[in-house]
């Protein structure tokens, strides 16, 4: 999936000018992170590597066991160890869509936007007969990669304002969940795929935290301190 951590603000602008909805995701939601692991090898890994993530790195952060990866989300012959690579070569990416689909190991880190962008982009493919896929996008016009979620989606048309450009969709083609719930399940495959450009930003976060309040605790007692040694100067 072409896709996309850094603080952004709630309404930023992809590079085509779309306006970006924001993915509200939370690095210590655990859960979210499980259910977009399985989101992502079932709907993603057979075209998209995640070359700098491991299986192994992958089920320590997620609080997954070996036997749950090797059972869930391990659908290729590689060892617990290896990095997380797709099963669509190189040559065969490049004859079927045009270009070989890109690894997506730190690109929630390389999109204006951030996880918007990804969260956004997943929730924007529309139906287009003169693409080669079927489908176009209004995140990334052009776009090579096809809906790969429109089972769970449905078949989105657009609805053009005065001046030609989408103002909004209509679901033509209902899918297999609600929009809510689709919003959701984009929401935790975009959890994970931010979570995979940074694995270590729940860690690094918690610990500044801690730190934070050890300095604000060692000022206090500086300043008592402080109070002391003064106390009789005048």
């Amino acid at each position: 999936m072409a896709f996309l951590l850094a603080f952004v603000p709630a309404l930023a602008f992809g590079a085509t000018g779309a306006v970006l909805e924001s993915s509200q995701i939370n690095v210590n939601d655990v859960a979210s992170m499980q259910r977009g692991a399985s989101l992502y090898m079932n709907y993603c890994a057979g075209c998209h590597s995640l070359g700098f993530q491991r299986y192994s790195r992958m089920a320590a952060d997620l609080g997954l066991t070996e036997e749950e990866v090797a059972q869930n989300l391990m659908f290729t012959d590689a060892k617990f160890g290896e990095p997380i690579t797709a099963a669509m070569t190189v040559a065969e990416g490049t004859k079927w869509f045009g270009k070989a689909p890109p690894d997506l190991s730190l690109v929630a880190r390389n999109k204006p936007g951030g996880p918007d962008w990804t969260y956004t982009y997943l929730k924007s493919f529309y139906a287009d007969d003169t693409r080669p896929s079927g489908w176009n996008n209004t995140v990334l016009a052009g776009s090579s990669m096809p809906h790969v979620l429109w089972d769970l989606q449905g078949t989105q048309r657009p609805v053009l304002d005065s001046t030609g450009n989408v103002e909004r969709f209509e679901l033509a083609t209902p899918g297999k969940q609600s929009p809510a719930e689709y919003d959701q399940t984009v929401r935790d495959l975009t959890n994970f795929l931010n979570y995979v450009g940074e694995p270590s930003a729940a860690k690094r976060r918690s610990t500044g935290v801690g730190v934070l309040a050890f300095l604000a605790v060692f000022t206090f007692l500086a300043w008592l301190l402080k109070k002391e040694y003064w106390k009789d100067v005048h």
